[in-house]
């Protein structure tokens, strides 16, 4: 039985099991986080506002969500920045949608989380999943499941 160690409401969206990458060295600063919302008044890595997830593996996200993913590489004197944009699919993969090198980073990818968090999201495609495993889904989040 797939269920969650708490109930969620109805409008909160399906989380599903993504594999975050690692976009920088290990050794450098490398972080994930799950955009909510966008500080328009910055122009910096403060201006996104969400969670923080771990990245290079598996973390459950909310489908339809928008992950910012930041690395370092090269030495620590002089590291070479990378970001990128993603959203996240029902079907666990992660859209590519835009990306930033340099200093810069954070200012150029202000407009492209905005454009992507003012998408119109379709409702996701659930006639994949099991019968069985949508009742359990809807159980952890507190509702009675009868068959018809």
């Amino acid at each position: 039985m797939q269920g969650f160690a708490y109930p969620r409401p109805m409008d909160e969206a399906p989380f599903v099991a993504v594999d975050v990458p690692l976009l920088g060295h290990e050794r450098h600063k490398n972080w994930a986080k799950v955009v909510d919302s966008v500080d328009t008044n910055k122009s910096s890595g403060w201006a996104y506002d969400g969670a923080f997830v771990s990245v290079g593996g598996i973390q459950d996200v909310p489908v339809g969500s928008v992950l910012l993913v930041y690395g370092e590489k090269g030495s620590r004197a002089n590291p070479q920045i990378l970001a990128r944009v993603y959203t996240v699919n029902a079907d666990s993969t992660l859209t590519h949608e835009a990306e930033a090198k340099g200093k810069a980073w954070a200012r150029t990818l202000r407009d492209p989380i905005e454009r992507c968090l003012g998408m119109e999201r379709d409702t996701p495609d659930l006639s994949y999943l099991s019968d069985e495993m949508l009742a359990d889904e809807m159980r952890a989040r507190g509702w009675k499941v009868e068959r018809p």
